[in-house]
């Protein structure tokens, strides 16, 4: 009897089969096997035993060695911060290096003392268009203020995005991008008097002398190469901004109402005094004095721009609102207008800003991106700037689809569900948002049909390609029409939209299969006899299999393992009902009804039209029942799975059956013999 140990199971060639009739020769009577089975049981439960302590063992390992990881990822974290600090402190080091070696266009120009500020003037602004590249514009009748280079900062993380070069004039703001070859190329230009700057708090290790402009384009972060630089362009602002008010010419010489809204308030004066003033200084006071705009209205601007640098927008537009409205109420005082286009100029800004808080959500998932952009949504609304608003959404949940879709390809989920899942979520938080704007809603119509068309062609590319199985047909077309018929609960229905777009690829996917399925059959020889299950744990495991397929094979069993039908008959049962069953699902689209009917139709006649060849004996009533039994039995029972499954009664499948069912008269008997009888 051959020894029951480890060394023997662990061997590369061991055969369980044949070790077995080892042990039945070896072992003499039912004893020594009954050892021998309480050894190897033995030997069992002792390496299941020791697995079982392994993997406890590999368990705790794997713990000790997620907390070693944990706390490597805590270091690295630490790591990490300290190598960003190291980066920005260089960064900081070059960005200064840089702007001190970028010397002014002005300054390394000799400029002659001794002429007048307006020959200065014409002189400077004439080294300034030689020196920018790409600039058209006119700045013959423009005074030159300052210029200088600074680093512009991506306004989210405050990272260096570029060198540029500012020339401030006392109408217009210049930007120049700096080449590698220090040469200035023109990017862009501001009116001063629609633009504000607002100067931001540094940050350690963060963000340091930077200044925030808010132009018509939205607001644009500058980085200064130190804080006397910094204060240098915040008066220079200040002045390019005020510079037009400073110039304004009298248009007589009567006295004027005071030219700055900042004034101080004069002292309080007795009534002896008040009556003393001769009537011509009372009533040129009262005037001034009623002339002048309340105190709240000339500091809005400053607090509006506040606001807007610390994203308090909703007080933002409330004060913005509340200037428009007193405004429109009472613009009679003095300087009515430059506060108007302040008021004007800022709320561009601010729409500006939340256009671009509305695009910042492109990167996130599609919930997140819906959910970050109610707010700014909601006070675009209010500021009458839907249509815009409506846009830039829309074109964020296309991006955050479109790679949530690829996402889900290469995982390998259910991508129609999703798609029409975000699709729904996007129609619904849409609706919600512009309920009161019934013009945005033919935004949304479009925009669906051009995410339904984009959808159908990846479909098409990566589940819809040739020589697909038409179960995965089948499959993949259902699993579209189930979420894109649940769309109609919120009054979207794209389902007309959704077949047109599949129709072609589905239409050529039925043929190539028709083509494919009908090629097949007859390949294998049929001997025309008996099916012979050999067993019968074989014989009850196929009826209970076609019972579930809706077919009864028990009265045509005969012996223990025998069914009194071809088995090419009996295979091709299965074959057809599961072939109806994907055609079912494609004929729920009225225009594939025909087609996908055709394919079952010929499918049936192909495999109903053979013949046993005339070199084979076979039994021509045995072939007879087996085609009688395709066109009674199997015949009805795919033409009922059909129409319970697509809905629709197959009307070519019951011409033919009415067809075959069809038997032709038989002739009457001619006698033969004659027999006259007289």
């Amino acid at each position: 009897m051959p020894e029951a140990s480890t060394a023997v199971f662990e061997k590369d060639n061991f055969n369980a089969e044949k070790y077995v009739k080892n042990l039945v020769q070896d072992c003499v009577g039912g004893p020594e096997l009954q050892q021998t089975k309480q050894k190897i049981q033995a030997l069992s439960d002792t390496v299941s035993s020791t697995l079982k302590k392994h993997v406890y063992e590999n368990y705790m390992q794997f713990i000790e060695t997620a907390k070693e990881i944990s706390h490597l990822e805590s270091e690295m974290y630490q790591l990490s911060h300290i190598l960003i600090e190291q980066r920005n402190l260089l960064t900081t080091l070059r960005d200064e290096s840089l702007l001190d070696d970028q010397k002014n266009i002005i300054e390394e120009q000799s400029l002659d003392p001794n002429v007048n500020e307006e020959q200065q003037n014409r002189k400077a602004i004439q080294l300034i268009k030689e020196s920018l590249i790409g600039y058209k514009g006119n700045l013959d009748d423009k005074v030159f203020i300052h210029e200088g280079g600074l680093i512009e900062l991506d306004s989210n993380d405050y990272r260096p995005i570029c060198r540029i070069h500012l020339f401030l004039f006392n109408e217009v703001l210049v930007l120049a991008k700096v080449r590698n070859e220090k040469k200035l190329e023109f990017q862009t230009e501001y009116e001063t008097k629609k633009i504000a700057v607002i100067n931001i708090k540094d940050l350690d290790g963060v963000n340091k002398n930077a200044i925030n402009v808010i132009t018509s384009d939205g607001a644009r972060m500058f980085q200064c190469i130190n804080s006397a630089a910094k204060q240098e362009w915040l008066d220079k602002f200040e002045h390019a901004i005020k510079f037009h008010q400073l110039k304004k010419p009298k248009k007589a010489q009567a006295p004027q109402p005071p030219t700055t809204l900042k004034f101080e308030a004069p002292q309080k004066s007795t009534d002896s005094e008040l009556l003393t003033l001769s009537p011509t200084a009372s009533e040129m006071g009262r005037v001034i004095v009623e002339n002048l705009p309340p105190e709240w209205l000339v500091t809005a601007p400053e607090e509006i721009q506040a606001e807007i640098a610390q994203r308090h927008f909703e007080d933002c537009l409330a004060l913005l609102q509340k200037c428009e409205e007193h405004l429109a109420q009472d613009s009679s005082f003095h300087g009515a207008a430059e506060i108007g286009e302040k008021v004007k100029t800022l709320k561009a800004s601010l729409a500006s800003v939340l256009m671009h808080e509305l695009s910042n959500s492109q990167s996130r998932s599609l919930q997140a991106a819906l959910r970050s952009s109610r707010r700014p949504l909601k006070l675009l609304v209010e500021m009458e700037k839907s249509r815009e608003a409506c846009g830039i959404l829309l074109r964020v949940c296309t991006s955050a689809i479109r790679s949530s879709q690829r996402q889900a390809r290469r995982n390998n989920l259910a991508v129609s569900e999703l798609f029409f899942c975000d699709v729904a979520l996007v129609a619904s938080e849409f609706l919600r948002a512009f309920n009161t704007k019934a013009s945005c809603t033919s935004a949304l119509i479009v925009w669906c049909n051009m995410e339904l068309q984009y959808f159908a062609s990846q479909l098409i590319k990566h589940y819809l390609t040739k020589d697909t199985q038409l179960e995965m047909v089948a499959k993949v077309v259902e699993g579209v029409r189930e979420p894109c018929q649940k769309l109609r609960e919120i009054g979207l229905d794209l389902s007309y939209h959704m077949e047109g777009l599949l129709r072609s690829t589905l239409g050529q996917l039925l043929d190539e299969a028709r083509y494919r399925l009908v090629d097949s059959i007859g390949r294998t020889e049929d001997p025309w006899q008996p099916y012979n299950l050999q067993t019968k744990t074989g014989l009850r495991t196929l009826l209970k299999e076609f019972d579930v397929l809706g077919i009864d094979f028990r009265a045509y069993v005969t012996g223990d393992t025998w069914i009194n039908l071809t088995q090419a008959t009996v295979n091709f049962c299965r074959h057809l009902l599961q072939t109806t069953e994907s055609c079912a699902y494609l004929a729920k689209y009225d225009s594939l009804q025909r087609d996908a009917e055709m394919l079952i139709r010929e499918l049936f006649l192909s495999q109903h039209s053979n013949k046993p060849p005339n070199s084979l004996n076979a039994d021509m009533n045995f072939v007879a029942k087996n085609k009688t039994y395709m066109t009674e039995v199997l015949l009805p029972i795919a033409m009922k799975r059909f129409e319970r499954i697509a809905g629709k009664k197959p009307d070519l499948l019951m011409e033919l059956h009415a067809q075959l069912r069809t038997v032709p008269p038989k002739p009457k008997p001619r006698s033969v013999y004659q027999t006259d009888v007289l």
